[in-house]
């Protein structure tokens, strides 16, 4: 259950219009769903403004059909990542017009569009990559942040091997509220980039590259041994974090406004 809903169940309740025990039978699922092969957070969303993401990988169609049909009970929109087209078929099967594909970051968002929330529109984040071939990751960030109703701006191919593609665009990047760096093959555009503005950075390695980059692992340890102060480096691939670690920042930010 999200913020808004509790709210609302919880003014029906003081004007009378629903009885103790409905709202007991509404809230008999809180604080999690047991669905057997899943049990969906129902108070994630109370705790951390987001309600829990269905991780699609690994998961069948069926079940993620499932989780998703469970989180919709309380909120208003899911988001599911790493998801196929074995598992956007279910989807569209049992939710139809409300589910909405991403194909390129391989992500659906079933409900609402958006998560409108007061505030965030004062925080632009750029998402940047070093090469066309870290777009996939780069959209999942994006794709999320769009979702969560935080402006992005997208910057891509600006890689250190052509450094003045970077250069031009440093005015820009200096301007933004946070930086989303993602890079596979030697991962040291988010050093540059660190270097260069004051806003957070989230970096973001990818598994591109030949083989002595060991699928991410050799751009996951440039990034950790940055010279650049503070730069926050997540996992390989992992475009959702980079957009949830924005997320949690600027939230942050915003309730001390």
């Amino acid at each position: 259950m999200d913020a808004k809903r509790l709210e609302e169940l919880l003014s029906s309740i003081a004007d009378g219009q629903t009885t103790i025990a409905d709202a007991m039978e509404r809230l008999k699922a809180l604080p999690y769903a047991e669905l057997g092969m899943a049990r969906p957070d129902m108070h994630r969303s109370l705790r951390q403004g987001v309600p829990e993401t269905i991780f699609c990988q690994g998961k069948t169609a069926k079940q993620v059909a499932a989780i998703a049909g469970s989180l919709l009970e309380e909120h208003e929109s899911v988001i599911a990542t790493r998801c196929d087209a074995e598992h956007m078929a279910g989807l569209e099967y049992n939710f139809s017009a409300l589910v909405k594909y991403h194909p390129e970051a391989r992500v659906a968002v079933i409900g609402n569009a958006t998560i409108p929330v007061d505030g965030r529109s004062m925080f632009d984040t750029f998402v940047v990559t070093a090469g066309t071939a870290d777009l996939p990751v780069a959209e999942e960030a994006a794709v999320i942040l769009d979702h969560l109703g935080f402006p992005v701006k997208r910057l891509f191919d600006v890689g250190v091997a052509g450094l003045h593609r970077i250069l031009k665009e440093v005015p820009a990047l200096q301007s933004a509220s946070a930086v989303i760096a993602v890079a596979g093959m030697d991962g040291a555009l988010p050093s540059v980039i660190g270097g260069l503005v004051a806003c957070p950075v989230i970096a973001v390695p990818t598994s591109v590259g030949y083989g002595a980059s060991f699928n991410g692992i050799a751009a996951l340890l440039t990034m950790l041994n940055s010279c650049a102060h503070g730069l926050t480096v997540v996992n390989i691939d992992n475009g959702f974090g980079a957009a949830m670690a924005v997320h949690r920042i600027f939230s942050s930010a915003r309730s001390g406004l």
